[in-house]
């Protein structure tokens, strides 16, 4: 029941992630690829049914986490308090930019409202991937499991640790990098016309750099948590989850260069589930990695709720996920297509 939970929570985590990585490199790309009132309207209005519901994953990978493994919950809200705050208002910024620059339609008003979407769009693609490369790098955990971290200490990967150091920060750039990709697929998707050319051409120089970088990633994570390498190695599921990135990013190039611009996003979807996928198969049990010693990290077999009260949970779970599937599934089939933007008055 333990594993199952692990599988879940990383499931939900990894959804969050593809679901929602592609209003934020949408909102990364804004600036870049819409340049009048109206093609940025566009690009609002191709995310605009889906960003809000979007980052409810992340809200359901939490509470995954308060009944499956409250111990790494516990933890993990009070070691990344700075972090969670930094996150919060980012997320509040980039709701508020896309509901309020509309309702002035003075130009300053909304280039003020565009560059806050911007800016806080980039910001939470580095900062999910800088937590991500906290969790591989390894957390300054106790005897009793806590932590604490500073913003930065003398960005080494060695004790004592901050949120950012040289392994964080790369992976919090990589991570802006792959999410832009995805998001560039979006809206290709979702966009025509010069706006289409744009987003192609990003989208695809971007996509190159995000591949060659993979390997490059790769050997620095194992630098920095050899365990990691050693789990993969003899992990059959692994291997799958990283023949699915690679299909998936095969899918993505060429689904880009034929102009087959859905197949273009499910393989830059794919990309990002393998990736994940593969990792958290890497770093099973551990979920809050001790960088001090590897005995104090918190696994999931000594963090796990009850048996009975995983399955009360899993019940649930089971209940609720398909209403779910079947809310994304109308949601995209009621807004199929390609976005144009909408008359004034009427929102974005």
């Amino acid at each position: 029941m333990t594993e199952l939970w692990f599988g879940i929570v990383s499931v939900m985590l990894t959804m969050f992630v593809v679901m929602d990585g592609f209003d934020l490199g949408a909102g990364v790309l804004h600036l870049f690829v819409a340049r009048s009132d109206d093609e940025r309207r566009r690009v609002l209005a191709a995310i605009g049914p889906h960003w809000d519901a979007n980052e409810v994953w992340l809200l359901a990978t939490g509470g995954a986490l308060f009944v499956a493994f409250p111990k790494v919950l516990a933890s993990g809200l009070s070691g990344f308090y700075l972090a969670i705050f930094l996150v919060l208002w980012c997320l509040v910024l980039r709701g508020i930019a896309i509901e309020f620059r509309s309702h002035v339609a003075a130009p300053m008003w909304r280039a003020f409202w565009d560059v806050t979407f911007a800016v806080a769009s980039i910001l939470l693609c580095i900062f999910f991937g800088c937590a991500l490369g906290n969790l591989l790098r390894g957390l300054p955990i106790d005897a009793d499991g806590w932590f604490g971290l500073t913003l930065f200490t003398d960005f080494s990967t060695h004790m004592p640790v901050g949120i950012l150091d040289w392994y964080t920060v790369l992976a919090g750039v990589y991570a802006l990098l792959a999410l832009v990709m995805h998001g560039g697929a979006f809206l290709c998707w979702k966009s025509e016309g010069v706006l289409l050319d744009r987003c192609r051409i990003i989208a695809l120089r971007v996509g190159l750099l995000v591949t060659a970088l993979w390997p490059v990633m790769t050997y620095l994570t194992v630098r920095v948590n050899p365990a990691m390498f050693d789990n993969f190695a003899s992990r059959p599921l692994a291997w799958a989850c990283i023949a699915i990135a690679v299909a998936g990013q095969a899918a993505f190039l060429f689904g880009l260069l034929r102009g087959n611009y859905r197949n273009a996003l499910l393989g830059s979807s794919a990309f990002l589930l393998g990736l994940l996928a593969a990792t958290a198969v890497s770093v099973f049990p551990v979920m809050l990695r001790s960088a001090a010693d590897p005995a104090l990290s918190i696994t999931a077999l000594q963090a796990s709720n009850t048996p009975g009260a995983l399955k009360v949970a899993l019940r649930w779970w089971l209940v609720g996920i398909p209403l779910v599937i079947i809310y994304f599934v109308i949601q995209f089939r009621v807004h199929a297509g390609k976005v144009p933007a909408p008359r004034q008055g009427e929102g974005y």
